[in-house]
């Protein structure tokens, strides 16, 4: 069987190395438009805040790995087509500038996400900078060096992570979200909070309810947002999120709204010969038991291995998600799972929480930490529906419990 990979981060690495392993004799191509494999992006704030010293140390992977287990690994080679009818695919070496077609039994997709550019004037300026890749980071590192004050534009994960970073190596930091608090796709209002109140602790500043309409040139960026105000910086770093990079597929297979694409259990698309994996598509979140775009890269790494089991036939399903996750900030370690109780209530259910504030164990022991829980939960089932933790001490194994329990659907 001959099998196409089209791009290989996470999902494809991982689809490759369980389609060799298992069946060395399969024919697989890879082609990747980049000249890099397995970035690890979620390790970005690291480097840029001097824990990690090396951004290669990033890398889990390289194009030698999968050609030690037998694939044919085509890099900067950039697929411009996919022709699923007839099973073939056009591709460019962006080397030569040579195109040509290449066909396929099953075809796996794995071009991951692109980085949401907002509709904000003055994007194409040198000092604004964008956050996900090898190239990108690099750009961040060495542009920081050289300005004092930094703004970031977006408060979810990447933003928050960025904001700590910069304001550890001794950079006027501004963040600015345009919710009303920041995290909103992880946590609740009052943890939202006291996050806020650790940034503002080590100076900086966090303005909500700011969405950036412009950022205009000058000795110093300024940062005009849609309700009038200005923020000054050297540099801006956009982080306003991810869309999945699927047009090569549009209107080939079936797609969500946000253009992620659909798959079923076993990671197979709408087209039999075509599975996908990854930041390209939907996943199944437990908590609602809807396909939702969540990219993640532990999300990917499990799907990309599915693929390559499931290549060969409807073998081993997904279990789908509870999209949990952690962060060390300032200290403080905040773990996630399942629903906010904000998301709860969204998605119609008579849903409600209980706080737990307390040390994580007793005073008369030799250390101890205080220990926040938001619970939510299902007032007519009593089913744990999401979790949020935040604490000096290490909790994001418990999240990791509680996602258990909804995963199963279990009581309290």
């Amino acid at each position: 069987m001959k099998v196409i990979v089209v791009g290989c981060t996470h999902a494809g690495t991982a689809a490759v190395e369980q389609i060799l392993k298992k069946h060395p004799d399969t024919e697989v191509t890879v082609y990747e438009r980049d000249d890099n494999i397995a970035f690890l992006s979620c390790g970005i704030a690291l480097y840029l805040g001097r824990i990690v010293n090396h951004l290669e140390d990033m890398f889990y992977a390289d194009p030698t790995t999968l050609e030690g287990y037998g694939a044919k690994v085509q890099m900067k080679h950039n697929v411009i087509k996919i022709d699923s009818k007839n099973k073939k695919i056009v591709v460019q070496d962006l080397n030569t500038e040579e195109i040509f077609e290449d066909t396929y039994d099953k075809l796996i997709m794995t071009t991951g996400s692109e980085v949401g550019v907002p509709p904000i004037g003055g994007m194409d300026n040198p000092r604004v900078l964008l956050c996900k890749s090898y190239d990108q980071a690099k750009k961040i590192y060495e542009s920081a060096l050289n300005y004092p004050s930094i703004a970031i534009v977006g408060a979810g994960y990447v933003g928050v992570e960025l904001a700590e970073s910069y304001a550890n190596t001794v950079h006027e930091v501004t963040l600015i979200q345009s919710r009303d608090q920041i995290l909103n796709n992880y946590v609740d209002k009052p943890l939202s909070q006291t996050i806020i109140d650790k940034l503002k602790e080590h100076d900086v500043k966090v303005a909500l309810g700011e969405r950036v309409s412009e950022i205009e040139d000058g000795n110093q960026l300024t940062i005009k947002t849609k309700v009038g105000h200005e923020f000054k910086a050297d540099l801006v770093i956009v982080c306003t999120g991810f869309f999945a990079n699927t047009d090569l597929l549009r209107g080939q297979v079936q797609m969500n709204g946000y253009g992620a694409i659909l798959v079923d259990d076993y990671m197979q698309t709408s087209d039999p010969d075509i599975l996908a994996a990854g930041d390209s598509c939907a996943v199944k979140f437990n908590p609602t038991g809807e396909m939702q775009y969540i990219p993640l890269a532990s999300s990917a790494v499990r799907q990309g291995t599915l693929a390559g089991i499931n290549v060969f036939g409807n073998i081993r399903k997904y279990m789908g998600t509870q999209a949990t996750t952690a962060m060390e900030i300032f200290g403080y370690t905040l773990a996630e799972t399942g629903l906010t109780l904000k998301s709860a209530l969204a998605n119609g259910m008579n849903a409600d929480q209980v706080v737990y504030h307390d040390y994580y164990r007793p005073e008369y022991m030799p250390t101890t930490d205080m220990l926040t829980i938001y619970l939510v939960y299902d007032k007519d089932t009593r089913k744990v529906l999401g979790a949020q933790l935040f604490s000096k001490h290490e909790v994001a194994q418990s999240a990791n419990a509680i996602s258990i329990c909804i995963q199963k659907g279990s009581l309290r």
